[in-house]
C-alpha cells in the first residue's frame, strides 16, 4: 500500500529521529499518522479500505486522526458514548469526540463507537470515517498549554451516515483493536521524547557552563552537574526499556506491561528533566525564548495523552496481579 514493508522497530527509529525537531507538535502529528490512527486498519482492514484510506495516508495525501477520547471518557475508553447504529448497509453515527489531534484538517478519522448494546469491551467497533460527510461538525480548535503547533479539535456527529463496509475488521472487536493500537502509540510516544530530553540536558550543560553566579559558572556547583548526570542516566535507562519492549513486540509478544511501564516512565521523566533543567536556566528559563520552556509545556502531555500515568499504573498492577480481585 505504498509503505516499505519494514517491521515496527523502524517506526521507533523514525520517532527517535523526529525528536530532533525543536517542538513536540509536529512529531506528535506524524505519530498519529504512523502509529495511532492506522495500525488497526493495516492489520485488520479489508483490502478495499486499505486502498481507500491507508495508501493515501502513507503517501501523505490524506491526514488521519484518531477518534477515541470524549469529554467524559478520556483514558476510560470503555465508557465512550458515541454510537454507530446499523441501518441497512450504513452506520448512523451520533455523539462527539474531544482532544482530537489533527482534527481540524483530517481527511478521515479512525472512529471508535458503540455499535451494539452489551459489555463495554465487546460492543465497540472501529470505523473509517471520511471527515467531509454531512453531520460532522468541527466545533473548535482547542487552545492548549503546549503542542501549540498541533491542531486539536472538539468534534460532534449528528446522524452521520457512513457505509457499513467502512468497518475495520469485525464488529464488536473495536475495543480490542484499539488496545493493540495503544501499544504502538505508547511505544512511539516513549521513543519521541528521548532525543528532546537529551537535547534539553545538553543545552542546559552549555548554558550553565557559561552562566556565572557568584563569580563562578552555575555548572561548577556539584548539585547542578550531579543532577544533570542523574537525568542523563535516567534517559538511557528509559531507552533500554523501550528497546527491550520493541524487540519483544517485533517477535510477536504481548508487551502491554512493558509498553505501559515505558509510557509511565517517559511521562514522569519528561516532567522531571524539563522542570529540573528549567530551574538551572533561572529567569531565562521562564521566558518563551529558550527551548527548555517550550518542551516544559509540550512534553507535559506525555503523562496525559495516550493513557494517563494513573492508567499505566493500573495496567502494570493488573499484569503483576497485585490488585484485589473484584
Amino acid at each position: 500500500y505504498g509503505g516499505m514493508g519494514l517491521d515496527f522497530s523502524y517506526n521507533i527509529a523514525v520517532a527517535e529521529e523526529l525528536g530532533n525537531i525543536r517542538c513536540g507538535g509536529i512529531t506528535m502529528a506524524i505519530g498519529v499518522q504512523l502509529g495511532m490512527a492506522t495500525p488497526a486498519l493495516a492489520r485488520f482492514g479489508s483490502d478495499e479500505l486499505k486502498k481507500q484510506f491507508l495508501a493515501p495516508t502513507i503517501a501523505g495525501d490524506f491526514v488521519a486522526c484518531l477518534g477515541v477520547s470524549e469529554a467524559g471518557a478520556g483514558s476510560d475508553v470503555s465508557n465512550i458514548k458515541t454510537t454507530a447504529v446499523r441501518k441497512g448497509d450504513e452506520y448512523v453515527i451520533n455523539g462527539g469526540k474531544m482532544w482530537i489531534t489533527s482534527g481540524t484538517q483530517a481527511d478521515w478519522m479512525c472512529l471508535l463507537a458503540n455499535t451494539s448494546e452489551g459489555h463495554p469491551h465487546k460492543n465497540k467497533s472501529l470505523i473509517c470515517l471520511p471527515m467531509n460527510l454531512p453531520g460532522i461538525h468541527v466545533a473548535k480548535k482547542i487552545d492548549k498549554l503546549g503542542m501549540r503547533s498541533s491542531d486539536t479539535a472538539q468534534i460532534f456527529f449528528e446522524d452521520v451516515r457512513v457505509p457499513s463496509k467502512n468497518l475495520i475488521g469485525e464488529e464488536g472487536k473495536g475495543f480490542t483493536y484499539q488496545m493493540l493500537q495503544f501499544q504502538e502509540e505508547r511505544l512511539w510516544g516513549t521513543a519521541s521524547v528521548l532525543t528532546p530530553l537529551e537535547t534539553i540536558i545538553q543545552e542546559t550543560i552549555d548554558y550553565t557552563r557559561q552562566r556565572k553566579v557568584f563569580d563562578r559558572s552555575v555548572l561548577h556547583n556539584q548539585t547542578v552537574h550531579f543532577r544533570l548526570a542523574e537525568l542523563a542516566t535516567e534517559v538511557e535507562l528509559l531507552r533500554s526499556l523501550l528497546h527491550r519492549a520493541v524487540a519483544l513486540y517485533v517477535e510477536g509478544n504481548d508487551v502491554t506491561k512493558f509498553a505501559s511501564m515505558a509510557k509511565l516512565k517517559a511521562g514522569r521523566l519528561a516532567r522531571e528533566v524539563t522542570d529540573s533543567c528549567l530551574q538551572f536556566w533561572g529567569g531565562m528559563g521562564f521566558t518563551s525564548e529558550v527551548l527548555v520552556s517550550r518542551f516544559y509545556r509540550d512534553l507535559r502531555l506525555v503523562s496525559i495523552g495516550g493513557g494517563t500515568d494513573e492508567t499505566m499504573l493500573s495496567i502494570i498492577c493488573k499484569y503483576m496481579e497485585i490488585l484485589p480481585s473484584k
